[in-house]
């Protein structure tokens, strides 16, 4: 079963009204709702009311439309994480922030994660490898917080590098069952999974 969250709303607008961010923001709804591919130009056009050539006032094309959405979203998660990250600071409380921001960040930008994550395949050279570097480098700096604390002894783990990857993997799955409307705020719950970070990391008591 396919997930639809209850707040992509589609937005529609007046011609006066339309500007690249309304038609970008369009289709990141229809992208986060229905994939990439499953989205025709034509229904964005029909989303904002207006008729498909005059979104071309305001776009390049459909691929420009994906690779601007994966662009600000990957650019944006780096940023959080230097944002946060003091490197004078222990691992313990490095992976904590590291872990919060990325849960955080898949609660409050649910249709950004769910496009960067099932559709980034769809971009083409050189964006889809530009894009996959930087997700690298965020991989990368994570492992590398884990591996300093097995080191100094604060974490207790075989693999870096796994764990890095089922930190990011719990993180991403935010967007997916997510609801503002739910039990939990977004800071409960990146307030959690930063605890279930630290545990994955076998982070000492």
């Amino acid at each position: 079963m396919r997930t639809e969250p209850s707040d992509l709303a589609t937005r529609r607008v007046s011609r006066a009204a339309l500007t690249p961010d309304v038609v970008l923001d369009a289709a990141l709804t229809l992208f986060a709702r229905r994939g990439y591919h499953g989205t025709a130009l034509s229904e964005i056009a029909e989303a904002l009311a207006v008729r498909t050539p005059s979104l071309y006032n305001h776009m390049g094309s459909k691929h420009d439309l994906l690779r601007t959405i994966v662009d600000r979203t990957t650019a944006a998660v780096l940023d959080d994480f230097h944002a946060v990250l003091d490197p004078d600071d222990p691992p313990a409380t490095q992976l904590r922030r590291a872990a919060r921001v990325y849960a955080y960040r898949h609660a409050t930008h649910r249709r950004e994660a769910l496009v960067v994550n099932r559709d980034t395949g769809s971009l083409e050279e050189p964006a889809f490898g530009e894009m996959q570097a930087r997700r690298r480098e965020h991989e990368h700096a994570l492992r590398a917080v884990i591996t300093r604390g097995v080191e100094t002894g604060d974490f207790a783990v075989e693999s870096p590098a796994l764990a890095s990857f089922a930190i990011r993997e719990m993180c991403v799955s935010v967007a997916r069952w997510f609801s503002p409307d739910g039990a939990l705020t977004a800071e409960q719950v990146a307030d959690q999974y930063s605890g279930f970070a630290l545990r994955l990391a076998g982070s000492s008591p």
